[in-house]
């Protein structure tokens, strides 16, 4: 039998053209999608350092004791070395890699001129000191850690083989971001020193003036009224376990205005009729993160100045409203009001005055949302005050606790 050519090859050629070019085409698609999401060798690189280092920085923010174990593990990758070690000088603080068990004793003496005077020194056999044969760690790069000129440890770098120029430069330059990074915590630990200091001060212009009041309060209910006593009096010391807690700059101002309801609770007690309040509230801005203790003065102020001194009654607004990214929140009284120039005076720290914390909260507030966040007074002599804020509803950083 004879055979023609068959009909169906030519169909057979295009079908496999047509998966050549569709494979083709796949293979493309992957190859282009990889240089844009990882781009060149150059480029993973820089981003595996980049992400390595953002993973040892929080650690290292905590301080070189607290945080070194968790960063360890993160700078000896960033090295790629077979160890590393981290000292204060007083102590190991931590070793990760290989050869612990052998060298970790002897990693002061290995970084003896690094915390002497912040040197860079390479160390071979003779001074790391390796008996075993297979032992990984033959080699040291050390070099001092520093904060403001000062040497506060030393960064100890184990090799198996002499370590190249190159390494020892990174070393030095791992060195110095982990020096930048202990910087950051004693600025963190400064800072929170100072927060402290500023709400112990605020704390002692508050408490004198109104435990004085309130307790009197309290005591006039004794004998006429021994329930309400007793309720005002755990009011009492609702507020003050608030007021004078000792953990966290931060609080939420659903917590803040809790202790502001027992404040003037109290101090109803004190004007019976003579105090009115108004307070409205958006549920949506309950849960923002405001500096702890930066309503209290405002409303106290409004208490103090509008009603005391005057035998009509008073009436104070206090509004938390919702605007979008922020919260705003005023204090508004219809009491004596202050000469404008007397409100600049306030905000600025100038001057004895017996208006409580104005400056301090107004501080306070600038430091941690910036300068457009500071307090706003408006006031006239006999037109009562108005005092209000802006609130970001997430900044990075601030936190209820």
């Amino acid at each position: 039998m004879a055979y023609g050519p068959s009909m169906s090859s030519p169909v057979v050629v295009f079908v496999a053209a047509v998966i050549v070019v569709a494979l083709a085409a796949v293979l493309l698609t992957r190859l282009v999608r990889s240089r844009l999401v990882l781009g060149s060798t150059e480029d993973q690189t820089t981003y595996r350092i980049l992400h390595t280092t953002s993973l040892a920085s929080p650690e290292l923010r905590a301080g070189l004791v607290a945080g070194a174990d968790k960063a360890a593990r993160h700078l000896r990758e960033l090295l790629a070395t077979p160890a590393l070690a981290l000292t204060d000088g007083e102590s190991v603080v931590t070793w990760d890699g290989a050869g612990g068990s052998v060298h970790v004793h002897d990693v002061r003496r290995h970084a003896a001129r690094a915390l002497s005077g912040g040197y860079t020194d390479v160390l071979g056999p003779d001074a790391v000191e390796c008996d075993r044969l297979d032992c990984p760690v033959r080699h040291a790069v050390t070099t001092g850690l520093t904060t403001e000129d000062r040497v506060v440890g030393a960064l100890i770098a184990y090799t198996s083989t002499r370590p190249s120029a190159g390494l020892v430069r990174a070393v030095e330059e791992v060195a110095r971001f982990v020096s930048g990074q202990l910087e950051l915590a004693e600025f963190d630990r400064e800072r929170a020193k100072l927060a402290e200091a500023e709400i112990r001060a605020l704390r002692a212009q508050i408490s004198p003036h109104f435990i004085y009041n309130a307790l009197g309060a309290i005591a006039s209910y004794v004998r006429t009224d021994p329930e309400h006593a007793r309720e005002l009096l755990l009011e009492f010391a609702d507020f003050t376990r608030y007021s004078f807690r000792r953990h966290g700059d931060f609080t939420t101002l659903a917590e803040e205005l809790r202790s502001i309801e027992r404040y003037l609770m109290l101090e109803k007690a004190r004007f019976g009729d003579r105090l009115s309040v108004t307070l409205r509230v958006a549920p949506e801005v309950l849960p923002v993160a405001v500096p702890f203790l930066c309503l209290q003065p405002l409303v106290e102020n409004a208490v103090r100045h509008g009603l005391e001194g005057r035998t009509s009654p008073g009436h104070i607004t206090i509004l938390a409203e919702d605007a979008g990214n922020e919260a705003l929140i005023s204090i508004d009284d219809d009491g004596v009001g202050m000469d404008p120039d007397l409100a600049r005076t306030l905000l600025a720290g100038d001057g004895a005055t017996d208006r409580v914390g104005i400056a301090n909260v107004d501080e306070r507030l600038r430091a941690v949302f910036g300068d457009d966040y500071g307090l706003v007074i408006e006031t006239a002599t006999g037109a009562g005050t108005k005092v209000s804020m802006r609130v970001p509803k997430y900044r990075p950083g601030v936190h209820a606790t």
